[in-house]
């Protein structure tokens, strides 16, 4: 069995579920805050990302930015930082993250992210295979 989509009972493997995440000196309220903030070029980004009202809004802020020069190969590598910080610094997430035991997690989504996730059946997961990594490295 698999959990593919992270809503309802599942929201909170979201990057868009809000919870502080204290990283690289800054504390942000979800991980999608994070995420976006980390891949900015300018310090001054960063910070207006960290006080976006929702991740929706720090999403699209994100989209606005001047990336860094390695984002492309850095990415994945943040997005398990901001993981591991998030079920680290939280015992209740982990404990839910834990209770998914081994189940696949897979991030369905209808808005056409085939790298992150999975949309009609096509992509590459990647969020939901770092999110069952960051899994048992935290057991």
């Amino acid at each position: 069995m698999a959990i593919t989509t992270f809503r309802g009972k599942y929201f909170f493997l979201s990057n868009l579920y809000p919870t502080k995440i204290w990283i690289d000196g800054m504390l942000y309220p979800s991980a999608e805050h994070a995420f976006q903030a980390l891949k900015c070029a300018r310090g001054e980004d960063r910070i207006a990302i960290s006080v976006c009202r929702s991740a929706k809004e720090a999403k699209k802020a994100g989209r606005q930015v001047q990336m860094r020069a390695d984002w492309e190969d850095v990415k994945v590598d943040v997005m398990h930082r901001i993981l591991s910080a998030k079920f680290s610094q939280n015992a209740t997430l982990l404990a839910m993250l834990i209770d998914t035991s081994n189940e696949e997690l897979i991030e369905g989504n209808c808005w056409g992210d085939t790298y992150w996730g999975v949309c009609q059946g096509e992509g590459q997961n990647a969020l939901g295979k770092l999110l069952m990594q960051v899994r048992e490295e935290l057991k």
